[in-house]
């Protein structure tokens, strides 16, 4: 393997870290809320869009499998933090929307985690940041290339 390969793969693995620790992280900030990091994505995946969206649709957006959405939908919907509305396009596929009380725990969390985030970023240099996200957007682009 070459040095670039190697290098790269160590990034690979430091996000797959870096991952875990936004998860846990993102799972003690928004506990109080009853919200998950993956309750509090897919919540904010559906606040953030300008239409409601079907559940494919979201799993598309947010990289995940449709089945996966599905399920925390579901979750969401019993909570009363979303709600499934017709599609006039497909009867068959409905469409997601946020519902008052879900906009109220999502402002909550979104507050809490401008906090952290802005106690974090108190440690970075703005120019490294947007070098890193240049990187990771280019390196995503490349994989999804791959078909992966």
């Amino acid at each position: 393997m070459d040095a670039r390969a190697d290098k790269l793969g160590g990034l690979v693995l430091e996000v797959f870290r870096l991952n875990g620790c936004l998860i846990a992280a993102g799972d003690e900030k928004v506990a109080p809320f009853g919200l998950s990091s993956a309750r509090w994505q897919l919540l904010g995946a559906v606040i953030r869009t300008s239409e409601p969206h079907t559940v494919s649709q979201i799993a598309r957006e947010a990289g995940a499998s449709r089945q996966a959405v599905q399920r925390l939908t579901n979750l969401l919907v019993d909570e009363g933090l979303l709600e499934m509305t017709e599609n006039p396009q497909d009867k068959r596929a409905q469409l997601v929307k946020v519902t008052e009380q879900g906009r109220s725990v999502y402002s909550k969390a979104d507050r809490v985690r401008q906090m952290w985030l802005g106690d974090v970023a108190e440690s970075l240099d703005l120019d490294e940041v947007e070098h890193a996200i240049r990187l990771l957007q280019r390196l995503r682009s490349l994989l999804s290339r791959a078909d992966c």
